[in-house]
């Protein structure tokens, strides 16, 4: 097993801990805390999005351009270490004076560090997996747990001191740097892009034109980013089955934590999965399992029920990160597998989500969380009809059309 794997496996526990820390709870937090309603929580994770926007395409070129260099990975961790004197001296005191001003540096903040950073994250890793041939999903899977981590212990350290996860981020950023120092940048002739690549505005016009790349929009939009929508404010409604708010935050942080430990499992064998079902079949039952949670949690009327049907999570998310990297090797040119996942998968989920979320969180304080989960989940039943007849049938590759 090579020295790289190891790293970068902690470098995902870590990653992923440090954002646990900062987002598990962030909901929570803008609503107890600070005292948001849904509506402008909503706006929140709208605004997050659409900061989100305006970093993943540069993310995306200069990672594929930079290959395996890592210079993109430390400005990310840079920006982890702002997390905890950001909240606590910035955005909390603002958004109860300046809530759009505060809403639009928070969004920058945590799009550089974490909603656009994973995306070069996990690209990175993918391609270094392929490289040092080490299985991404065992990777991957570290860091589930260091989410599994935080989630265990962020109720606790909120109920001690609710900006005390943002520090811990912080604490995080610094261990993911040191990490990243010992990295080797493997060596391969296809482990950076020609220099010509997205030099010019014309051909960064042509990606957008990638045969398939819509195709995969469709699934991205109606099944992945209206999920991700539904799962923004989940803390609020979950918290609301128990008889204090100390209590719901105590246990919603012990579920996240076994859910996520199943899901880490589940990481170690979701590329068996994924092989047996095939890619195609593999995204689509990850749709149906997204739709069933959604619809579920919206009839459900019982902490233990509820609680039940977040362990899928711990199903479905493998089940689709691994096969929309399968999805997109197979499919698309590998040289530009960073761009695909960044710009087509995190770009397309955060543009619709940056519309969605304002509008779902009026719904929720109109019609309230239930009634718009059985809403939601009946939308993504039939997007994920119409992704079954755009979604590309699986293909069989070539070693060398599968090399980066």
């Amino acid at each position: 097993m090579s020295s790289n794997y190891r790293l970068l496996s902690v470098i995902f526990f870590v990653y992923f801990m440090a954002w646990s820390f900062s987002f598990s709870l962030l909901p929570i937090w803008l609503s107890q805390e600070v005292g948001l309603n849904s509506a402008k929580v909503g706006v929140i994770f709208s605004i997050n999005s659409i900061m989100a926007l305006l970093v993943m395409p540069c993310y995306g070129i200069f990672q594929d351009r930079l290959g395996l260099q890592k210079t993109l990975l430390y400005f990310i961790a840079f920006f982890m270490m702002l997390i905890g004197p950001f909240v606590s001296y910035v955005y909390a005191p603002l958004l109860q004076t300046q809530f759009y001003l505060a809403a639009i540096l928070g969004g920058g903040i945590f799009s550089c560090a974490f909603l656009a950073g994973v995306g070069v994250i996990e690209s990175y890793i993918d391609k270094q997996s392929r490289i040092t041939y080490f299985e991404f999903g065992k990777a991957r899977m570290w860091g589930s747990l260091g989410w599994a981590a935080a989630s265990y212990f962020a109720g606790l350290s909120y109920n001690l001191a609710p900006n005390l996860n943002y520090w811990l981020s912080s604490i995080a950023a610094l261990c993911l740097i040191g990490l990243l120092v010992f990295v080797k940048v493997a060596k391969s002739n296809h482990g950076r892009v020609p220099s010509q690549a997205f030099s010019s505005t014309r051909q960064f016009k042509l990606f957008f034109k990638t045969t398939g790349l819509w195709r995969l929009s469709v699934f991205v939009i109606g099944v992945s980013c209206i999920y991700a929508v539904f799962d923004q404010q989940f803390a609020i409604y979950y918290t609301s089955f128990f008889d204090t708010p100390e209590q719901g935050r105590e246990f919603f942080g012990y579920l996240t934590s076994a859910q996520v430990m199943l899901e880490a499992a589940a990481l170690y064998l979701a590329v068996k999965w994924v092989n047996y079902l095939g890619v195609k079949n593999s995204l689509l039952l990850s749709g149906v399992l997204m739709a069933v949670r959604i619809y579920c949690s919206g009839i459900v009327s019982d902490s233990i029920s509820i609680s039940v049907f977040k362990l899928l999570h711990a199903i479905e998310l493998p089940l689709m990160l691994i096969a929309l990297f399968k999805y997109i090797n197979m499919h698309f040119d590998a040289r530009y597998s960073a761009m695909i996942y960044i710009i087509g998968f995190q770009f397309t989920t955060q543009l619709m989500a940056s519309i969605l979320a304002i509008v779902v969180g009026v719904v929720y304080d109109h019609l309230g969380f239930a009634l718009a989960y059985q809403y939601l989940g009946l939308v993504i039943s039939v997007f994920i009809v119409l992704s079954f007849l755009t979604l590309k049938k699986d293909v069989i590759k070539t070693n060398r059309e599968q090399s980066i």
